[in-house]
């Protein structure tokens, strides 16, 4: 067996391990690890994600990994206010995280693309009420993956407010590249949170995918929503009591524990996407991914 046909051996394993796994409970597991406060143990995890991962923390507000009081805290870490300027141009959509560009490009109908020779459903990644995924039928769809030395915090593609949102239940595959080719229908099967905001006549939508020990989703407004034990999808208030519903371009909406995915809807003849910006290409939070009209 040559090289390759032994890693694509190895990835199909993989993939089929994660269907035996525990998901869920190793997930309950990570999120309680990576919140203890007992010095040996936070120190021990974050020294083994710094030397395994090498991320950059030149950038962060608080650049001394063992300083913070748990892995989440260090994980979930903030930047330095001028560490991503956002292009001033109104009209811009800006990338909501750091990460790289899984799929980018028009949504055929109802079909997005997972992977090559991979599709799925506006209806079944959105899981929601039924008039937004009319709303962004045939739309534009940006995929953005986070790596887990990648900052984890989400910001707001464009200025909007909270005008719906949900929890959709599901599995926790790893998001990684051989399972997004692996698994059918992958996004559409984890569990995720999705958040549909408006500005002006324009509506956009932002779904956070949730994946295998990623502990964690939140938002400025609910605070933490997974893990979740039920099996039911769950509408989330629109309250202002922790946060306006209304943001500014670039403010910070949300994070995540472990790396994953965010999928950025936008409605059909709205926008265009960057010539620039590409499959595999490399993200910032605040760097342009396209225009809105």
């Amino acid at each position: 067996m040559n090289t390759e046909a032994l890693r694509s051996a190895l990835a199909r394993l993989l993939v089929a391990v994660q269907y035996l796994l525990p998901q869920h409970a190793l997930t309950r597991l990570a999120h309680a690890l990576a919140r203890s406060r007992l010095p040996w143990l936070k120190n021990a995890l974050i020294s083994g994600f710094v030397a395994r991962y090498r991320p950059d923390l030149s950038e962060a507000e608080q650049p001394k990994p063992l300083a913070f009081e748990s892995f989440n805290a260090f994980f979930t870490r903030a930047l330095r206010a001028d560490a991503r300027p956002i292009d001033p141009d109104p009209h811009a959509v800006v990338s909501p995280v750091d990460g790289s560009v899984s799929q980018l490009g028009r949504l055929d109908g109802r079909w997005l693309l997972q992977a090559k020779g991979r599709t799925y459903t506006l209806e079944a990644l959105l899981s929601g009420p039924a008039e937004w995924a009319e709303v962004f039928r045939a739309g534009a769809a940006a995929t953005l993956y986070l790596a887990p030395s990648d900052y984890h915090r989400v910001h707001m593609p464009l200025s909007g407010t909270l005008c719906a949102a949900w929890y959709v239940p599901g599995r926790l595959f790893s998001v990684g590249a051989a399972n997004v080719a692996g698994v059918a229908d992958l996004y559409a099967r984890n569990q995720r949170v999705v958040c549909v905001f408006a500005t002006g006549a324009l509506s956009f939508a932002l779904v956070l995918i949730g994946a295998l020990f990623v502990g964690s989703i939140s938002t400025v407004w609910h605070g933490e929503l997974t893990p979740r034990r039920g099996r039911q999808r769950v509408p989330l208030p629109l309250t202002a009591r922790a946060a306006s519903l209304t943001l500014e371009r670039g403010a910070e909406f949300g994070r995540f524990n472990m790396g994953s995915t965010v999928i950025l809807l936008l409605p059909p003849g709205r926008s265009a996407w960057g010539l620039t910006v590409e499959v595999g290409g490399v993200v910032r939070v605040g760097e342009t991914l396209g225009r809105v009209k």
